[in-house]
Formats: C-alpha cells, structure tokens, sequence
C-alpha cells in the first residue's frame, strides 16, 4: 500500500502541533520547518480541520491547533478518513474494467490485507509517536526549542 503524500503531511501537522503544546501555529511556519509546499499545506490544513483534527483561526492573530490532546488522536482512524478514495487495485474503483473480477479474488485478498494495516495502526496515538526521547529528538530535528 502507498500512503499518498496528503496523508504523510497530515500526520507531520499533527507531530507539529503536539510538540507546539496548544500553542498556535501558522502553515507558513510548518511549512518551513518541514520544508515542503506551503499551498499545499493549506489544503492538508483544510482537511485536517474539517474532520476535527485541529482548530484553524483566521486572521491576523490566527493559526492553528490541536482540536484534542494527542491521546485521543488515533492515527489508524487518521490515515482510513485521508485515505478513504484510495483505490489499490482497478476493481475497488467504480470504472472497473477487469474481465477477471467475477472471479478474482485478488479484491478479498487486498481489502483484508487493507483493514489488518489499518487496524494495526489504529493500535497507535499521537501520543505514542511523541514517547520518550522521541519528542526531544524530533523537536531538536525540526530546531524547536523548550522556550518556543
């Protein structure tokens, strides 16, 4: 399975947030610290703030973050709700043209292949991502210190 792009930023936005601690953050400065597209982190942020992931506040003291403490953010249900229209194989889509569906079981096969990631991944929480030494090493990575 290939987690697309949207997805891997959207969990990056909300590593960021965490180790910000409820403070608001703005795109420009994720952007930045992460060195990728800031447009198209605005569009990461739109949908992240939709299903209710974080809080977004426009203006000129706006920003964003967390919309709950990263124990309740569960990344297996995260990355089902980014990667809902994924379609792995030509038959999960509706312009299936595969002659061998009727009889395949290649569809079975990866949606269960499917679900068993998914809930593997539903085991985990933001929280745990940020465990121990993690969260010291991942705010010296992205050059946050304690005062920030």
């Amino acid at each position: 399975m290939n987690i697309k792009r949207f997805t891997d930023y959207s969990l990056r936005v909300l590593i960021y947030l965490a180790l910000k601690e409820n403070e608001l953050v703005t795109i420009k400065e994720v952007a930045e610290r992460y060195k990728i597209s800031k447009s198209h982190l605005m569009k990461v942020v739109q949908d992240l703030s939709s299903k209710g992931f974080i809080i977004a506040t426009r203006g000129n003291n706006g920003g964003i973050r967390l919309s709950r403490e990263p124990e309740q953010i569960n990344i297996g249900q995260l990355v089902r709700m980014v990667e809902e229209d994924s379609v792995l194989l030509e038959c999960f889509g509706a312009d299936n043209q595969c002659v061998i569906t009727p009889a395949c079981q290649l569809k079975q096969m990866f949606a269960e292949a499917m679900d068993s990631f998914f809930s593997c991944l539903e085991q985990y929480t933001l929280a745990d991502m940020l465990s121990g030494s993690r969260r010291a090493e991942l705010k010296s990575l992205l050059i946050l210190s304690d005062t920030e």
